[in-house]
């Protein structure tokens, strides 16, 4: 099955995406409204400049980390890889059904918005069910854990949908970078027809976190 978007597609039971971020810079006024200036008599002398000390990371704010493993409602404990997209555009799920994929453009542990997109195969031929078959049944409420080295973070599942395959035109949330932060779980989900490609539907189910990341 296949997941197509208008530059990437998601198949095997997933997803990609991508995203960009812009930022523009203005003058600032004073409290008086008129706008800062700089001119050769305004300008501080070098002998009375206070030397300016190099940026450094507040003690509060974590440095985001890609997930190594999540753990599911059942306990159930699921290692995740990397994933990359192939030449043309398709996401590159771990065919193992035990290990899932984090797609490596989307957010991570840590980033303050953003959907960290993280799919697996529902069932192999070879391996049956995989873990993440639980996602058909999951209910609102379910606490799904999600874990960097050194990092962990709790979520809670606020929906389940079924989603088409096909185009994501009207579905980009279930991969935008942008809006607040979410866990997006992906797998694929009945009908299964073999004349069409095999499984139609895509089962996508978004948790919120319960509270910032925490050390593990």
């Amino acid at each position: 099955m296949s997941l197509r978007t208008p530059a990437l597609m998601i198949s095997a039971c997933l997803v990609a995406a991508t995203g960009c971020v812009g930022s523009t810079g203005a003058a600032r006024p004073d409290d008086s409204g008129t706008r800062l200036s700089q001119s050769p008599s305004s300008t501080p002398s070098s002998s009375s400049a206070e030397p300016v000390l190099p940026a450094r990371r507040a003690e509060s704010v974590v440095a985001p980390r890609r997930p190594v493993r999540a753990t599911l409602p059942s306990g159930r404990v699921v290692p995740v890889s990397g994933a990359g997209t192939t030449g043309t555009g398709v996401l590159d799920v771990p065919d193992d059904v035990d290990v899932a994929g984090w797609w490596r453009g989307g957010s991570r542990i840590g980033d303050p918005f953003g959907s960290i997109l993280v799919a697996a195969h529902v069932d192999s031929d070879s391996e049956g069910l995989g873990p993440f078959a639980e996602l058909l049944t999951v209910r609102e409420g379910a606490r799904v854990r999600l874990e960097a080295h050194g990092l962990r973070q709790d979520f809670e599942v606020r929906s389940r949908r079924l989603v088409p395959q096909g185009s994501l035109v009207d579905d980009a949330w279930i991969y935008d970078a942008a809006g607040d932060l979410r866990l997006t779980l992906v797998t694929c989900a009945p009908p299964y027809d073999a004349s069409r490609g095999g499984y139609q539907n895509l089962a996508v189910v978004t948790a919120r976190p319960l509270g910032p990341p925490e050390a593990a």
